[in-house]
């Protein structure tokens, strides 16, 4: 299934004028392959045991992958975060999801997550997260 998804995550890295290494393609592949925001511990599960990876070096990937625009991280009501690639390009300025029984978190891309709040004088703004919590249509 994954193999699918390895031309799409060269490409995308290709893209931004980064280094194609077969660690960084295998991440952004599953992450690719996936229909929702998932953890560490499950991109963990995805990895074949010929191809494990150290829980150090996938928390590199991901914040390489974050810090790269491809990917953005979620924080979850469980204390977790959890990720999923970035599929407009550009900041990621929308509104998530989170299934409070079945702890799904999915990405609401038709829901705006920018607004032009007003700060106190000399603070300024680099990220806000809306997370829109309850029940999932298979929970509900």
């Amino acid at each position: 299934m994954l193999a699918n998804f390895y031309d799409q995550a060269e490409e995308m890295i290709s893209q931004i004028g980064e280094r194609v290494t077969s660690r960084r393609v295998l991440i952004l592949s599953i992450l690719l392959a996936e229909k929702q925001a998932i953890s560490h511990s499950e991109i963990e599960e995805h990895i074949t045991d010929d191809k494990k990876l150290n829980r150090v070096t996938l928390y590199r990937i991901l914040e390489w992958l974050n810090k790269n625009g491809l990917i953005h991280k979620i924080v979850s009501g469980d204390r977790k975060w959890r990720f999923r690639v970035n599929i407009y390009s550009g900041l990621h300025k929308h509104a998530h999801f989170k299934c409070l029984r079945c702890l799904t978190v999915i990405c609401l891309n038709n829901v705006k997550a920018e607004y032009n709040l007003p700060l106190p004088e000399g603070y300024q703004s680099q990220e806000m997260d809306l997370t829109i919590r309850g029940l999932c249509a298979v929970c509900s």
